[in-house]
C-alpha cells in the first residue's frame, strides 16, 4: 500500500482464495485492458467474459492473452457454456476452452433447464479440465427458489467439484438474491450461510450498496463477483474501510 495507516483490516493477497474479486469485462478493448490491469492489478483475482460476449469479440485470442499476460484467469460467461449446452456441443466448448487455453470454466442453468443431476455430471467432468464454478440461481425475476433448494443445489455442486458456487444476480443485480429493486434477500443469505461456508461462495454484487451487505456481513475478505472494471479500486478502499461508507468498520473506537 502507498501509506502506513494503523488499524487496517488483514487483507489477503494475490493468489487469492478467500476475499476474491471477481471482474465481468462485457467489452473493453486490448487498449483498455492493459490500461485496467496497470492500476487495478493487484486487486483483480478473475476475470469473467461476460455472458456470450466472446462469441463477438474482435481479436478474443490477443485480448484472452492480454490478461493471461498479468497472470490473472480468464473464463467464458456461463450463457456461452449454456448457448454450446443447448446445442448439444459440449465437447466442443471444452476443445474450445483448451484452444484459448481457458482453466476456468462456469456451469449455469440460468437460461436453460438442465436437470440437476445432469448439471452437477457436468461440473464433474470439467473438473477434469480445470477448475470449475458453478451458478446457482435463475435469471427469471418470476422464478423464485426457496432457501432450502438454494441450499441443496449449492452442497450438490460442491459435492461435484465446484471450487466456488456463485450466487446469482445478473449484471444488473436485480434478480436471483436480489429483488427487483436490487435489495439484498437477507434471509435466503443468511439462511444460505448457515449451510454452506462463505468462503466457497462468490456473491455476484455489481451494486455499490449490494458490495456494502456482504463487507458488513462477512467482512473485508467476503467474496464478489460481477464487479464492473471502473469499480475495482473503489471497491478494495471500501473493503478496507477507506470509503465513507466502511470508514468507521475497522476503528478501535477507544483511540480513533
Amino acid at each position: 500500500m502507498n501509506f502506513n495507516l494503523s488499524q487496517m483490516p488483514e487483507r489477503t493477497q494475490r493468489p487469492r482464495t478467500s476475499g476474491v474479486t471477481m471482474v465481468m469485462d462485457k467489452g473493453l478493448s486490448i487498449a483498455e485492458v492493459h490500461n485496467f490491469m496497470s492500476i487495478s492489478y493487484p486487486h483483480v483475482d478473475i476475470i469473467k467474459l461476460g455472458f456470450g460476449t466472446s462469441y463477438v469479440t474482435p481479436n478474443l485470442r490477443e485480448k484472452i492473452e492480454a490478461y493471461q499476460s498479468y497472470d490473472v484467469p480468464v473464463y467464458f460467461g456461463g450463457t456461452l457454456f449454456e448457448a454450446f449446452l443447448i446445442r448439444n456441443q459440449f465437447e466442443d466448448y471444452i476443445s474450445i476452452c483448451k484452444d484459448y487455453k481457458i482453466d476456468y470454466m462456469e456451469v449455469s442453468d440460468g437460461s436453460i433447464t438442465i436437470p440437476h443431476a445432469e448439471k452437477c455430471g457436468y461440473i464433474e467432468k470439467l473438473t477434469k479440465h480445470g477448475t470449475v464454478l458453478s451458478e446457482v440461481g435463475s435469471k427469471d425475476a418470476a422464478h423464485i427458489i426457496p432457501p432450502y433448494k438454494w441450499i441443496e443445489l449449492m452442497r450438490a455442486e460442491l459435492e461435484a467439484g465446484s471450487s466456488y458456487v456463485i450466487a446469482e444476480a445478473r449484471e444488473a443485480g436485480n434478480v436471483g438474491i436480489y429483488r427487483g429493486s436490487g435489495e439484498v434477500r437477507e434471509g435466503l443469505v443468511q439462511e444460505i450461510l448457515t449451510q454452506i461456508p462463505g468462503e466457497k461462495i462468490l456473491w455476484e454484487a455489481p451494486q455499490k450498496a449490494q458490495q456494502l451487505y456482504f463487507l458488513e456481513l462477512l467482512g473485508c475478505n467476503v467474496n464478489l463477483g460481477n464487479i464492473a472494471p471502473t469499480e475495482v479500486i473503489p471497491l478494495e478502499a471500501m473493503r478496507v474501510g477507506l470509503r465513507g461508507d466502511t470508514f468507521s468498520l475497522y476503528l478501535n473506537k477507544e483511540t480513533a
